[in-house]
């Protein structure tokens, strides 16, 4: 999620320098409803067979027992009723009624007929082969430092640029062995986002829910091949793609000391490019504690999974090496928060509690090492449950020590780390139970980059299934996957390139520059938030429906790495359960 300070700052710019703005906006979820009519709203990419099956009919006036008929492919009726009252869901001011078709188990393409409005819907055994392999790709398609060949790439394909071999340490970086103006070497690495920067924190937790998946999936993984370059090697193909990420992390720290650069960026936005157009200077940013935390974790994650990986014992040791390194760092350095240095103007990623981080690491590096002064440093009490994001990745300590409470048990409270993060799982659930729109997201959740909130709200109650073998929180995950494939307040599937309505004008400088009709796909979108800071044209400012499909909003539209990760773990998770 990139910082508000990074947006006011891409406005002004945009308003100058650019002239490529899609001004179509996707408002054909809003006529139904403007005419004062119904509208259905389902899962567009399908419903999975013995599993639940909800679909939303809504109307901006309450509405009750409206007869529905659904019809399969044949035009024959398989199953009809009546709908209950409708319930006014506040944060869209629209009135909703469930309809719940879960007993349908037959494969194939439906119609439910409500008042005269007509909605397609699937049923497949297997509906999201597709959407768990677009999902994952996109950290394919935004690699920095190579190009993106036809043959794994397709329409999307491009030539290579920012290959970041000679970039410069800033003044705000600079030390006696690294002054201002060195050239260090710091290729590889993912696009945080629809810009072309680099930033350690996002990186952090991006990277840990991919290395998460493989850690609690590894035989699932172990099997999958995404077509990617590495996909013919001996490695996983998440750990190739992860692989690529950590070796520019790893770039990111100063050998002399240990600390973490910030971030990896111009000193401003480009414009709307192709990477291999991009001429401005690039250069490492300030060390901060958040980053050199956010390292810490994620490479005594990483040290533990390749220790087990033939040939990688050395790379596994290195990267255990530069997480005590950049743990050590941020004990010396607790409060080196990070704020843009004088004349940068790209995403700042601030931070100035850093408590959760502090667990997190420490408890990664517990797990990896069992050495005393990181079990010291953990403390349960400090500890959140609330969802994770970049600015508070608390959770993630939860999540690890939960996945190795065995190892733990005598070391750490396993009791109260899991009340604690059950508490959280089991409001969600009831959330989903209770909401109008059988969703998890409260008014609250609709922030910048709500679709990550989402995703990890997801990500939470598949946590809790795999800690619990509840069988509750397994059906919550595939109920609340619908609101981010099309039962939603807007009828959008946020994923670009899934289902008939999906997102069609992200804001992603490739996807925008490349002359290519179709976004990039499997990228997730930013989703529906009410402050509307770039001043582009919404359809309403109702929490869950003010989004706007174009490439001016990014404050709605725009798409980040931590975004899509949760989604990775998520769908992925769905797929080894619904198949395995």
């Amino acid at each position: 999620m990139n910082a508000f300070l990074k947006y006011i700052l891409l406005f002004f710019y945009l308003q100058i320098t650019s002239r490529v703005v899609h001004s179509v906006e996707n408002q054909f979820f809003l006529k139904e409803l403007s005419e004062g009519g119904f509208a259905i709203r389902v899962n567009q990419v399908g419903y999975a067979i013995n599993q639940p099956k909800l679909i939303a009919v809504v109307s901006n006036t309450s509405f009750s027992n409206l007869k529905y008929f659904i019809s399969n492919n044949k035009g024959e009726v398989v199953e009809k009723g009546q709908t209950l009252e409708s319930v006014l869901w506040k944060d869209a001011n629209e009135y909703v009624a469930i309809v719940d078709v879960t007993n349908i188990n037959i494969g194939g393409v439906y119609t439910i007929t409500v008042d005269g409005v007509k909605k397609h819907f699937k049923v497949v055994y297997n509906p999201y082969k597709k959407l768990a392999e677009d999902v994952f790709k996109y950290y394919y398609f935004n690699r920095a430092s190579t190009s993106i060949t036809e043959k794994y790439g397709g329409k999307w394909k491009r030539g290579v640029g920012l290959l970041d071999r000679k970039v410069k340490i800033h003044a705000s970086a600079a030390t006696k062995k690294r002054p201002e103006g060195t050239i260090i070497n710091a290729t590889k690495g993912w696009f945080d986002a629809g810009d072309y920067n680099k930033y350690i924190t996002n990186s952090g937790i991006s990277t840990y829910t991919l290395l998460s998946a493989y850690e609690n999936y590894t035989n699932y993984y172990n099997r999958q091949k995404f077509n990617i370059p590495e996909s013919e090697n001996e490695l996983p193909d998440i750990l190739d793609e992860v692989k690529w990420n950590l070796d520019w992390m790893l770039a990111m720290q100063d050998p002399n000391d240990g600390g973490v650069y910030h971030k990896l960026t111009g000193l401003q936005f480009s414009g709307v490019i192709m990477p291999n157009k991009y001429t401005f200077d690039r250069y490492v940013v300030q060390k901060s504690t958040s980053a050199a935390l956010n390292f810490a974790g994620v490479t005594a994650l990483a040290a533990r999974i390749f220790s087990g990986i033939g040939g990688k014992q050395a790379y596994a040791k290195q990267l255990l090496i530069a997480s005590e390194k950049a743990y050590s760092w941020a004990k010396k350095h607790p409060k080196d928060y990070f704020l843009n240095p004088k004349g940068v103007r790209t995403g700042q990623y601030e931070d100035s509690d850093l408590k959760g981080e502090f667990q997190w690491a420490a408890v990664e590096l517990f797990i990896t090492t069992k050495k005393e002064t990181y079990k010291k440093a953990i403390k349960i009490s400090e500890i959140s449950n609330k969802i994770p994001w970049w600015q508070d990745t608390s959770a993630l300590a939860l999540y690890s020590i939960l996945r190795h409470q065995k190892q733990l048990s005598g070391f750490i409270n396993i009791t109260e780390a899991k009340k604690i993060f059950l508490e959280k799982a089991n409001e969600l659930k009831d959330r989903i139970e209770k909401s109008p729109m059988q969703i998890a997201m409260n008014t609250s959740d609709y922030v910048w980059g709500s679709n990550g909130v989402a995703g990890n709200q997801l990500m939470y109650l598949m946590k809790a299934y795999e800690i619990t073998k509840e069988d509750s929180f397994l059906k919550a995950v595939f109920i609340g996957v619908d609101y981010l494939l099309g039962r939603n307040g807007v009828g959008v599937s946020y994923i670009t390139g899934q289902g008939e309505q999906s997102a069609q004008n992200p804001h992603h400088r490739t996807s925008e520059a490349d002359n290519v009709k179709e976004p990039v796909p499997g990228m997730v979108v930013g989703g529906p938030q009410p402050g509307q800071q770039d001043k582009c044209k919404y359809i309403s400012k109702m929490p869950a429906k003010s989004y706007s499909d174009t490439w001016c909003s990014y404050a709605s539209n725009e798409v980040t790495i931590n975004w899509n990760a949760p989604m990775v773990y998520v769908i992925n998770a769905l797929q080894y359960y619904q198949t395995k």
